[in-house]
């Protein structure tokens, strides 16, 4: 309860301080367009349309010199995506402003049952988890972990921005912003769950997306269904993951290239 009630409360505040904004794409717009740009667009229309020669002489002059500035602030934004070789993320991101990519939908087939099909298919999971959960007694010289601010802190300021929100809808990007503020709360919700050897159930929760592994999708087998679980739940899962791999390195082989930092499949078929 106390977790669902803060979670709820972070949930309140995103919906008070959100904006909604309704944008519309055309086919043929520009990447450099901007609303400024729009605007004078339409004072210019209006200029024309009124027949008044200053008033469009006026408009075309600011139109011009906004488009100019507009395509050299997108030049600019392209030129930033390669900055940094060691982003691979905004590295793809320029080359396809660069060459105008755009990623098609993949054709559904027409049949109206396959919602319904699917839902039932990822329903199961949820239907068949009707086992109550058990708490282990735990040793009575066992150290239970105790997580502090500041690691929570860190973990939190590392979140990606760009990932999905989960069940609770509380984006990474509120997460790693109001890092300073969140950090104590959670904290206590982390400690109080290691404590009693208990998730809490909101943490639990999981939105499961269907995924279609070709182009053209028919049966429920053409998807991959991609689990989103709390960006929270995550956080918590990579503390606890970090002390876990501090008492095992000693144990781990040294050819062992899964689950290691800067070891991949490359390393392994190199080593052999």
């Amino acid at each position: 309860m106390y977790t669902a009630l803060v979670t709820s409360y972070i949930s309140k505040c995103i919906d008070d301080v959100t904006l909604s904004k309704t944008i519309t794409i055309r086919a043929n717009q520009k990447p450099w367009m901007t609303a400024e740009v729009h605007a004078l667009l339409r004072s210019h229309d209006s200029a024309f349309r009124a027949g008044d020669k200053a008033a469009l002489t006026t408009a075309r002059a600011k139109l011009s010199q906004a488009i100019r500035g507009a395509k050299r602030a997108h030049a600019q934004l392209i030129h930033s995506y390669f900055q940094d070789s060691g982003d691979t993320w905004r590295m793809w991101k320029g080359i396809q402003h660069v060459t105008n990519y755009k990623t098609t939908s993949p054709d559904c087939a027409g049949d109206a049952s396959l919602p319904s099909a699917l839902n039932n298919l990822y329903a199961r999971f949820e239907a068949e988890n009707d086992m109550a959960a058990r708490k282990s007694t735990s040793p009575a010289n066992d150290q239970v972990l105790c997580l502090s601010v500041a690691d929570v802190r860190r973990t939190l300021c590392r979140v990606n921005p760009r990932k999905a929100a989960g069940p609770d809808n509380i984006p990474g990007r509120v997460l790693r912003g109001c890092a300073d503020q969140l950090a104590g709360v959670l904290t206590d919700i982390f400690n109080i769950s290691l404590s009693s050897a208990t998730i809490p159930t909101c943490f639990k929760a999981a939105t499961i997306i269907p995924v279609p592994k070709k182009s053209s999708v028919s049966y429920l087998n053409d998807y991959r269904p991609v689990a989103l679980i709390s960006i929270i739940m995550k956080c918590f899962e990579r503390l606890v993951m970090r002390h876990i791999k501090t008492l095992l390195s000693p144990s781990l082989d040294p050819l062992q290239f899964a689950y290691h930092p800067n070891c991949s499949t490359d390393d392994a078929i190199a080593t052999t």
